[in-house]
């Protein structure tokens, strides 16, 4: 009965996931859904407020990101949450800290370029190429492994065996960081950029540095001279061709 619990547990932490990851496609293209990059039903409030606010939600979710995402924390933190769920828990919480940023976040419409026709739509295009490429890169390495089903899966099964190898497969042999490329593809690419929209694209690609080289770090100590050697051979975040470098 445990057993099938926790992989309810892992189901639900992961359409909570997928349900707000497709929130933050629609929230930085501003479409459809109530609160977007650019528009809220809250009171608008002064810029310095809002600009303060915005770095604070930012800073709330990477700090959960990073802190989270640690060995030493997960140490700690499995003697409260058991272990084929801590993925999920972790899953869970991140997807929390963007739906509090969705909900507060002050829009701050000021517009710096807007572009329309041919232009604009090229834009939304390389965007939305953008998402799709964060979103394949998880599948290339274990997607399920990554949002914690894999873990509730095989404990239901008594299965513990996970294919964690280093591999570099499709992107991974171009940059080390295929999801993170996507995603700032994602948040840059914009037919329409406002002050608010370049505060989160500038705040976020920051952050996701920081989480670069945390990340790296794990990695090293992971796998060791064959991560090394991946890092000498392989453009970090922007896909130099080889020949070149």
């Amino acid at each position: 009965m445990k057993k099938a619990l926790y992989l309810l547990y892992s189901l639900i932490c992961y359409g909570i996931f997928f349900i707000t990851f497709l929130y933050l496609i629609a929230f930085v293209a501003n479409l459809v859904v109530p609160n977007t990059i650019d528009h809220s039903s809250a009171e608008s409030m002064p810029a310095s407020f809002s600009v303060l606010i915005n770095l604070f939600l930012i800073a709330l979710f990477g700090l959960q990101h990073s802190v989270m995402a640690r060995q030493g924390f997960k140490e700690k933190w499995t003697r409260f949450v058991p272990e084929p769920i801590e993925r999920s828990t972790y899953v869970l919480f991140a997807s929390t800290m963007l739906i509090i940023l969705f909900l507060f976040w002050q829009p701050l419409p000021n517009t710096i370029w807007s572009l329309s026709g041919p232009a604009g739509a090229t834009l939304t295009a390389i965007s939305f190429l953008g998402w799709g490429i964060a979103l394949l890169s998880t599948f290339l390495i274990n997607h399920f492994h990554l949002f914690g089903l894999l873990q509730a899966y095989q404990y239901l099964t008594n299965n513990r065996s996970t294919d964690l190898r280093f591999r570099t497969p499709f992107f991974y042999k171009l940059v080390r960081h295929p999801l993170y490329l996507g995603l700032l593809i994602a948040f840059w690419a914009s037919p329409v950029m406002t002050v608010g929209h370049l505060l989160f694209s500038i705040a976020m690609t920051v952050y996701i540095f920081i989480g670069i080289w945390h990340e790296e770090r794990d990695l090293s100590n992971q796998f060791g001279d064959r991560y090394e050697r991946y890092k000498r051979t392989t453009p970090k975040i922007i896909p130099i061709p080889r020949s070149n470098r």
